[in-house]
């Protein structure tokens, strides 16, 4: 069974039980300034968990590209990635518990095959005032009671579901709750010290791999710390397609599943060495180019902020355990990799050229970097009179300060500098290294972590200015103007469109103007839920390509009471298609101004606003 049959038999389960499909969203997320990736497949989905109805209704199925950077330095191990699949189906208010679970069994059991006695299960314990689960626990026992299984059901305080952890973890107006996971047991893992391989929470010797995660979002919590039930609860189920699919060719290590295989097999061949024997090294090169060749398809190109951070500090450690292999052209193992991932992602073939570029290109930046960091640091042993250079025999000694400054100058590693030719003391730098991530951690600290999309008051302010905004530069600049991004935070809302030129100062006081008369005229902003060509229909704006379901909600914003020139009401300012959620009225934006403008080259340009 490969991963697409798992795929098409979860999609299809679920489907038959009253699910609709929905789209994979983009794995760099879009108006979400809180978090770089879209991490869990509940992420895209957080309004519609907050109470926003869904255009496709009450029953959801899908599954979802996802990336962790948290993981990074977990890969090498026999289980974690960066990027994986995540299956998922939702409740919205729907059903709850008494239906999730015995479904979540049957699948597991019956479509997969897994074996039932190697299924174990964990329920949440409670914490503080959030009561034991003692619900699941119930409905689980007496499914194995049913098959004649002992009951292998434990509780752990862990169980619990939120963007941001355990409970003391979440901000306020964050959805959470009690989750129920089921592990596969591998009976060829050796368990080590008191691990007995009986219990799931207490073994961390690899020998169980959760396979999938039923939480029951129930629910939000307060701004005094309390947490209350939310208006309706949900199921937000999650299963690792990767683990998935270890569990059913019962194979403990994750990368030598059919998945990792081929691709592990090109960099034996390559390289000339051996998966066994050299797990860690071949396991992290695999992992972060496959990561990274998603990352590059979702649009992401290697810098020094945000998405662009994270993927070169991938495709960086990739080539430094590239390296450590002794390998040479990295173009067999990009393409083995973009082979395999389109089986499942067929896109990755369409954009084939651009990802195999890009990394390579990267590569190339980086050997550059390797020769400035070596001239760097030779440059200022030479100042102290240290003798350099091809002729000495063993590596040269330098200071932590030293091997840490040519890492944040050039984005090299220790192992790479020990690879040029140098020794330090690792401890320091390691302390070097870490106090400068945790400053960098402290200013970016949402975005690393992955946090809640922020739906604040002022936020919801911003989104509906900014259908304001696009539609005041369609009347000024044409109906070929278009949005082509935006991010919207509670301080600012950026808005980019495509335009060949700067504005004009007489033209940003016009859109300032537009926009503000249309919040003084305080219009209604109502949505309605309807099929893509019914939208496009009526005019909405949007883009309309393959990541939207085929049925939309569409906000309108208006209709003006002014008669038109023959005596009929103007229909609404603004039709657009958009999730959500925005003020019930223009007036409660209270006002906009635009700060400042930006020219992003290749015909587009970017407007920074406030509101309110």
């Amino acid at each position: 069974m490969s991963a697409q049959d798992i795929i098409n038999k979860y999609i299809k389960f679920f489907e038959d039980r009253g699910h609709r499909r929905i789209p994979n969203s983009p794995l760099v997320p879009e108006n979400d300034p809180t978090t770089l990736f879209t991490s869990s497949g509940m992420q895209p989905l957080v309004p519609y968990l907050l109470g926003e109805p869904h255009p496709e209704g009450n029953r959801l199925v899908d599954v979802q590209n996802c990336f962790r950077s948290v993981d990074i330095d977990e890969v090498g191990d026999n289980r974690h990635t960066t990027f994986f699949r995540m299956l998922g189906n939702w409740s919205l208010g729907d059903y709850f518990k008494e239906e999730e679970i015995p479904w979540l069994w049957e699948f597991l059991t019956r479509e997969l095959g897994l074996p039932k006695e190697k299924l174990y299960i964990t329920v949440f314990k409670g914490f503080e005032n959030i009561e034991y689960d003692h619900a699941s626990e119930i409905i689980w026992k007496d499914i194995f009671e049913r098959e004649n299984l002992e009951p292998k059901v434990f509780a752990d305080e862990t169980n619990w579901w939120s963007r941001s952890g355990t409970p003391e973890q979440m901000p306020a107006g964050e959805p959470g709750g009690p989750d129920t996971e089921v592990y596969f047991k591998f009976d060829d893992v050796k368990h080590s010290g008191q691990c007995k391989g009986d219990n799931p929470t207490k073994c961390g010797c690899g020998g169980f791999f959760e396979i999938a995660n039923s939480v029951f979002m129930q629910y939000i919590k307060g701004n005094n710390g309390s947490f209350k039930e939310l208006p309706k609860r949900n199921v937000d189920f999650g299963g690792g397609l990767e683990r998935l699919l270890a569990a059913v060719e019962d194979k403990s290590d994750i990368f030598q599943t059919s998945t990792f295989s081929s691709i592990l097999r090109s960099i034996e061949v390559l390289t000339g060495k051996e998966y066994l024997g050299n797990e860690r090294t071949f396991r992290i090169t695999a992992d972060h180019l496959r990561a990274a060749v998603m990352v590059v398809e979702s649009g992401a190109v290697p810098s020094n902020k945000e998405q662009g951070y994270i993927l070169r500090r991938l495709l960086r450690r990739s080539f430094d355990n590239w390296h450590v292999l002794k390998g040479g052209d990295l173009a067999p193992v990009i393409e083995g990799v973009i082979e395999e991932g389109s089986k499942t992602d067929p896109q990755l073939k369409t954009n084939f050229e651009r990802i195999k570029n890009t990394i390579l290109e990267e590569h190339s930046v980086y050997k550059k970097a390797l020769e400035g960091g070596k001239k760097l640091i030779e440059k200022e042993l030479a100042r102290k009179g240290v003798r350099t250079g091809d002729e000495l025999k063993g590596l040269v000694e330098i200071s932590a300060d030293l091997a840490f400054k040519s890492l944040a100058s050039y984005g090299l590693s220790p192992t790479q500098l020990k690879s040029l030719g140098y020794d330090f003391n690792e401890q320091e730098l390691a302390e070097k290294i870490k106090e400068h991530q945790g400053i960098s951690r402290k200013g970016a600290g949402k975005k690393f972590s992955g946090g809640l999309a922020d739906h604040s008051a002022q936020t919801i302010k911003g989104h509906t200015a900014t259908h304001l905004l696009h539609q005041a530069i369609r009347d000024m600049l044409g109906t070929k103007i278009h949005q082509s991004g935006s991010n919207i935070t509670s301080e600012r809302v950026r808005f980019d469109f495509n335009f060949d030129r700067n504005l004009t100062h007489e033209e940003l006081a016009k859109l300032e103007q537009k926009v503000n008369e249309k919040i003084r005229q305080n219009l209604p902003v109502k949505f309605e839920i309807m099929s893509i060509a019914e939208a496009k229909e009526m005019g909405a704006i949007g883009l309309f390509d393959d990541k939207y379901s085929d049925k939309v909600k569409v906000y309108t914003i208006g209709p003006s009471t002014a008669p038109s020139k023959g005596g009929q009401a103007l229909g609404p300012y603004s039709v657009e298609f958009c999730g959500g959620p925005h003020v019930n009225f223009t007036s409660e934006v209270k006002s906009f101004k635009i700060r400042k403008q930006e020219s992003l080259g290749r015909g587009l340009r970017r407007l920074y606003a406030v509101v309110g």
